[in-house]
């Protein structure tokens, strides 16, 4: 299953947006409202929960500077990635797309699809917020 948000434009520089993003605990400026819980577990993990979902445990994966901050499943129980793509506009601004991408069976697929589309877009539109 592949998700993508829409482009957001950030009023930042692509190294300030991607030297936020690696800082996990910043994740938790871009949660939902509907966030039940968030927690740092280390320098590159952090473990969040929406309200009617269970907890996922993210962990730092692949970095690219200013470009690409991958994100991924700490468990193997639902194996997906979240990957920033960075692309610099000028000296103080950049866009910054989110694409996740999971293997789920079909119903899996199906009940997830929603919630994970609604959840990465309102992580795109609360860039700004970094």
């Amino acid at each position: 299953m592949n998700l993508e948000s829409p482009k957001t434009t950030v009023q930042k520089s692509a190294q300030y947006v991607f030297e936020s993003l690696t800082k996990v605990d910043n994740f938790e400026k871009l949660m939902p409202e509907s966030i039940a819980k968030f927690e740092v577990l280390g320098d590159d993990a952090f473990i969040f929960g929406l309200k009617g979902m269970p907890e996922i445990k993210l962990k730092l994966k692949e970095l690219t500077p200013n470009s690409k901050v991958v994100l991924g499943a700490a468990s193997d129980k639902l194996p997906f990635t979240l990957t920033a793509n960075i692309e610099e506009i000028s000296e103080n601004s950049s866009a910054v797309q989110l694409f996740f991408e999971g293997e789920f069976n079909a119903m899996m697929a199906m009940m997830i699809k929603g919630p994970i589309s609604k959840f990465i877009e309102t992580l795109s539109q609360n860039m700004e917020k970094l």
